[in-house]
């Protein structure tokens, strides 16, 4: 089994190699290729991988290149990874959109357009070269806007399935408070990517989110950001990406005064550079915690094998797929994050209970965002970007918009093709 990761030089990628390393029985790899343009970075990644493989006793060959056709030469899955402009762009994203008395974040508002608009083309160019060399082989995207990127691509016709991290790391943080394995635990996980709501986390066929709620509530509530009453009002865990809805002037005034988070990112990623350079480091550092993407391995791991046939059973994971009268307010073509059934054949939702209407417009409104913006990542121009960002839930006035678009597009330039 052969396994290629765009993006290979990202410092998430030892997370993932250990993921893959001690999950040998779940996902067998015996061959694992890391792509990236940035041969400093794939290097240090690289030599990382393999001795972090030599130390679980792995017998996977972990290989890299900066030429995506020989990676995908026997593949079986491509999991893209990607940031079209680095930590540079993110921390534009995060920071002119304030200009403009926005949110400034990667994946949400107008920064997260901007990325949306610079992903967009090159995920379709790294997709047709997969359809042209592996035909058979899945894509699985990691890379943000996964909700767009997914569904541009599964537009086009490829085999892809988006994953994020956010659904694993409530299972796992809820598992270990009701002190059962984590396969045991199943979510009621609904909405769009970074837009979703836990409403219920079962064991056993009972509902266990109201004593968790009652025994953890303010602990959540803290990592969250919003309220605990909000969470017995609504009886529900969000996101914490809802914050930026729920609480958005909040975050923007403490985003003018503390900065954005990508300055800490890129801060992190060159001490993590630094750390994996050690010849002696043969384990991810405690270090790339802070980084972000907890369980992205194991959620990667998981999802992989299933599409791969191991087991042959399918199983029940959270994935972003399409909707299929799934959610009945919305197209069939919108992509959506919730429980799915996983196997060789592909994925197909579980059935939902009906949405209610407080999260239902939320989802429909940002829904309509999503289609406008990948409009334009796709065909671009000024008008479709004003547009995309006149119907978000986070910007909304005429004035706003235009002074977004002006802005998107002047720090993007170098990114769009249209510009």
């Amino acid at each position: 089994m052969k396994i290629a990761v765009v993006g290979g030089g990202s410092t998430y990628t030892p997370e993932l190699v250990d993921g893959l390393g001690r999950l040998h029985d779940v996902l067998p790899v015996e061959e694992l290729v890391l792509v990236d343009p940035a041969a400093d970075r794939l290097e240090l990644v690289g030599g990382l991988g393999r001795r972090i493989l030599a130390r679980l006793d792995h017998p996977a060959r972990l290989t890299t290149t900066s030429d995506l056709e020989p990676a995908l030469d026997g593949v079986d899955a491509v999991l893209i990874q990607l940031r079209v402009g680095g930590q540079a762009a993110r921390l534009e994203d995060e920071t002119w959109p304030l200009e403009c008395g926005c949110v400034g974040q990667e994946t949400t508002g107008a920064g997260g357009l901007a990325k949306a608009l610079r992903t967009v083309p090159v995920v379709l160019d790294i997709a047709e070269r997969v359809r042209t060399a592996a035909p058979d082989a899945w894509i699985i995207d990691f890379t943000n806007p996964v909700g767009i990127v997914t569904r541009a691509l599964l537009q086009e016709g490829h085999r892809a399935v988006g994953l994020c991290n956010v659904a694993i790391g409530f299972q796992r943080r809820f598992a270990g408070w009701l002190d059962v394995a984590p396969d045991r635990v199943q979510l009621d996980h609904v909405g769009l990517n970074h837009l979703t709501w836990e409403r219920a986390v079962t064991v056993d066929g009972v509902d266990r989110l109201p004593e968790l709620l009652a025994a953890h509530g303010p602990e959540i509530a803290e990592s969250l950001e919003l309220p605990v009453d909000l969470l017995h009002t609504l009886g529900v865990v969000p996101s914490y990406y809802l914050r930026y809805f729920y609480a958005h002037d909040e975050v923007v005034a403490e985003q003018r005064t503390s900065g954005s988070r990508a300055a800490r990112v890129a801060e992190i990623e060159q001490e993590l550079l630094t750390v994996y350079a050690d010849p002696a480091l043969d384990e991810k550092p405690a270090l790339l915690a802070e980084r972000g993407g907890a369980f992205y391995s194991e959620a990667a791991v998981q999802l992989a094998a299933s599409l791969l046939g191991r087991p042959e059973t399918p199983t029940t994971q959270v994935v972003n797929l399409r909707n299929d009268g799934t959610l009945p307010f919305l197209p069939d073509d919108a992509v959506i994050e919730v429980p799915a059934t996983v196997a060789r054949s592909g994925v197909r939702p579980v059935t939902l209970a009906p949405l209610a209407p407080l999260y239902a417009g939320l989802v429909a409104a940002v829904t309509s965002y999503e289609h406008l913006a990948l409009d334009a990542a796709l065909r671009g121009g000024y008008d479709r970007v004003f547009q995309a960002l006149l119907a978000h839930p986070l910007v909304g006035q005429v004035d706003i918009a235009h002074g977004l678009t002006d802005r998107l597009i002047a720090h993007n330039r170098d990114h769009l093709r249209w510009a």
